[in-house]
Parts: C-alpha cells; sequence; structure tokens
C-alpha cells in the first residue's frame, strides 16, 4: 500500500541531493497555465457573462447571478446544523485569539537626533480570498482565510466558492454559513482560475482586489502564477503534505491514522514517515490496512494517495538522520512523534506547521488548534511562512530627519551617489545647502 525508501548506512547527501532522494507528487503548474490563460482572459473581456458561462461548463449549473444574494447566507446560518455551528463558533474564538496576536504595531527607530525611520504596518483596502469546493467542502478554510484578514483590518473582503449543482448554484450551505457567521457578505458562485480572474480584474458584479489569498486546486494555483505581479498572492498551493517524524516510542495506530487523514484529501495527497525504527516500520504498515478499510473515500483518494510515488516510509539511521530528511523535504504539516519531542521540535528549520507529540495531530490544527491551515507545500516551507495576519499587512517606512540630521550625513550621501554615478542623486542634497556639502 505504501512504499519505501531506505537511506540508512551511507552518509545522506546534502542541499537538493537529498530532496531528489524524497517523495514528492507531480504538480505542473507551468502546463496548467496556458490552460488557464484563455480563461483569465475571457472573464477580462466577457466578465460576469464569462464567469455564468464556465460555472455551466465547469460545475454544470446556470447560473442567474455570480453573486449570492444576502438571504442566501442568511438562510444558510439559519439551517446550518447546530453542532456544526457551534463547532465553527469555537473554531473562529480560537483563531482570533492566535491571530490577534499576530498584528505588528508602529514602531520608530532614532537614528540620530533629528533623524527618525518609523515603520507603520497598513492592511491592503481589498482582498478576494477562495474557499475550494471540489471533493470537499471546506467551511475550515472560510475561517483560516477570513480571521487573519480582519485582525488585519482589511475593510474589504470578498469570498469566491464554486457553484454547487446540488444547491442551485449556490456554493455550498455550510460554506455560506460560515460566511455568515463572520459577518462577510460579499461572497461569489465561482471557482478555479475564473474566481481568480474575477478578483483580479474585476467584474459588474465584483470590483478588482489587489491581493487574492486561498488554497485551491492545480487551476487555482496556475492562475495565480499568471496574475503574479499584477495581484498579491499567497503561495502556489499544491497538495496536502503530512510528514511524521517518529521513534520507536510512537503509536503505530496514531502514526497510520494520521497518515491517512491527509491521504483522504486527494489522490495527489502526500503522506510519508520517517524513522529509525523498523518495527515502527512494519506496524504501521501492518495497521494501514484495517484503518484504511474502516474509512470512506478509498478507492478514489486514499488507496491511489498511499501508493503514489508522493507517498512512503523513509528508513533513516537515527534521529538526527531523520532531522535532515524533514528539514530537506520541507513538509506543510510535520508531526514529530519522538522521545523528547519538543526538543527535536525545536530544531526542525523548515515546516509549514510543527504538531509536537501525539496529543497534537494535523486534524487538530486543521480545525481547532487556533493555528492557519493555509499552509506552504512543495517544499516551499524552505522560504514561504503560512496565512498570518502579516499576510495582509504592508510595512511602510515613514522618514523623518531635520536639516542639521541631513547635514549630519550629507557627505555620505553624495560620496556614495557619485561611486554609484547618479550625480543627480547627490545634487539633490547639495541643493539643499546652497549647493555646498557642509563638512563634518
Amino acid at each position: 500500500m505504501i512504499s519505501r525508501i531506505d537511506l540508512r548506512g551511507d552518509a545522506l547527501p546534502e542541499g537538493p541531493a537529498l530532496r531528489d532522494l524524497l517523495p514528492r507528487a507531480d504538480f505542473d503548474v507551468s502546463a496548467a497555465l496556458e490552460k488557464v490563460r484563455p480563461i483569465c482572459e475571457a472573464v477580462h473581456h466577457r466578465g460576469d457573462a464569462a464567469l455564468i458561462d464556465f460555472a455551466e461548463k465547469f460545475d454544470g449549473v446556470r447560473l442567474e447571478s455570480v453573486r449570492v444574494p444576502a438571504e442566501a447566507l442568511a438562510t444558510a446560518l439559519e439551517q446550518l446544523d447546530p453542532a456544526v455551528r457551534a463547532a465553527l463558533e469555537e473554531s473562529i474564538r480560537r483563531a482570533r485569539l492566535v491571530h490577534r496576536e499576530q498584528r505588528r504595531t508602529t514602531h520608530t527607530t532614532q537614528v540620530v537626533p533629528g533623524g527618525s525611520v518609523t515603520e507603520k504596518w497598513v492592511p491592503v483596502d481589498r482582498v478576494g480570498l477562495y474557499a475550494p469546493g471540489g471533493r470537499s467542502v471546506y467551511p475550515s478554510t472560510v475561517i483560516m482565510n477570513v480571521v487573519p484578514a480582519q485582525e488585519a483590518g482589511v475593510e474589504s473582503i470578498a469570498l469566491a466558492s464554486p457553484a454547487q449543482s446540488d444547491f442551485g448554484g449556490l456554493p455550498h450551505p455550510t460554506i455560506l454559513a460560515a460566511c455568515a457567521l463572520l459577518g462577510v457578505d460579499e461572497v461569489y458562485a465561482a471557482g478555479g482560475a475564473t474566481a481568480v480572474a474575477m478578483f483580479a480584474y474585476g467584474t459588474e458584479s465584483c470590483a478588482p482586489a489587489p491581493m487574492v489569498m486561498g488554497p485551491g486546486n492545480i487551476w487555482v494555483a496556475a492562475a495565480k502564477r499568471y496574475f503574479a505581479g499584477k495581484i498579491g498572492i499567497d503561495a502556489e498551493a499544491g497538495p496536502t503534505e503530512i510528514a511524521i517524524l517518529a521513534d520507536d516510542t510512537a503509536d503505530p495506530v496514531h502514526v497510520a491514522a494520521d497518515l491517512i487523514s491527509q491521504a483522504e484529501h486527494d489522490p495527489l495527497a502526500a503522506a510519508v514517515l520517517v524513522t529509525d525504527s523498523v518495527a515502527l516500520a512494519d506496524a504501521v504498515e501492518k495497521e494501514l490496512q484495517p484503518q484504511v478499510a474502516a474509512t470512506k473515500h478509498i478507492e478514489d483518494r486514499i488507496t491511489p494517495a498511499l501508493a503514489g510515488r508522493q507517498s512512503a516510509i523513509v528508513l533513516v539511521s537515527g534521529v538526527d538522520e531523520g532531522l535532515r530528511v524533514v528539514n530537506a523535504y520541507g513538509a506543510e504539516h510535520l508531526e514529530i512523534q519522538t522521545a523528547d519531542a519538543t526538543s527535536v521540535a525545536d530544531r526542525v528549520t523548515n515546516a509549514g506547521a510543527i504538531f509536537i507529540g501525539p496529543w497534537a495531530p494535523v486534524s487538530l490544527g486543521d480545525y481547532a488548534a487556533g493555528s492557519n491551515h493555509v499552509l506552504p507545500t512543495g517544499g516551499c516551507a524552505c522560504h514561504s511562512s503560512g496565512l498570518s495576519v502579516q499576510s495582509f499587512l504592508r510595512g511602510i517606512h515613514i522618514v523623518d530627519y531635520t536639516r542639521d540630521a541631513l547635514a549630519e550625513v550629507a557627505h555620505h550621501v553624495v560620496t556614495l551617489a557619485e561611486a554609484e554615478d547618479l550625480p543627480a542623486h547627490g545634487a539633490a542634497i547639495k541643493a539643499r545647502f546652497d549647493w555646498k556639502v557642509p563638512s563634518k
């Protein structure tokens, strides 16, 4: 059901050579880019009409309007299962606790007497958020997108999710209910690349947004790449990943369950166990069989995900070697199930989120830890972070110098300007002192 990669014995290679030995899903955004280009341009030139046509083509439903009416949001919340509502409300409460603490404050540095630089943080004016709605429906992703944007102070928040033929062309009602709980009343029935294009270009119904955030499939990732530079985007989210670094203290029942929990997302989902214990590897393999048989989505998601080239049990010589492997892999979700897991986790440098010990499974982070589950995939954790309040803020430097403070450093500015063959830069300084640079 799941392959093995044996990296014991020989010294592990460095950098890219080690990454090349590790399992990873094929996710060719470049190939998809050419297919989304005409879709994006159709939305650019035809606006809502193109969105309606694409919803009919891709989602099998003819829309009367792309924007979801306010009464549909209210109805979805009224009809929401009370238990689901309570769970969503608790998830929102915990996410707010964590994300509220992330907000940066204005800070002033006094560089010299009379000279200061202030950095203030300003939210983007408007953001378009995306909540997937393909194989599964993700009201939790609505929370993970909206809460940090709200805590950042974004004034205009719009959300898109695919039209559902089972619900008369509206997004899934649980998505709508989550929006209503969060106070988001601008919601659109648009999916995939069409949603990204709608936010990027704007249409008759939807004002353009300078930033588009939220995970999605390969078509969403390709559309984000298409618009990179025109709008702000988060990472190009690929198939979800879990890596588990475990030793012989780990419970194979827990490890198997956690691998399966990510495999049920998508047939391209990655489930990777890194361990120095052959006994644990054997026990996990044995445990996978009955647990997979007892769940849903076996043939269409879990089995192909576990059997795919992106999933494996990686055998290493020890926990130190395992750390090198998981740092090279840069997992979206990394569980540490070892002795002294906290100290091991402290040595992790590349991961979207780290889950310490047997009582912090990835599922907790997906819904109710308070952390954000929109995280970098495909090894991007080596240079990118998950979604946070900072994602929606821009740092602006404010430079405030007096005449004396400028005079004190003027000769250095002129010297550097001339060294770079930019005499007008120096002249802009000299002009303030009757074309004479004051001496120190």
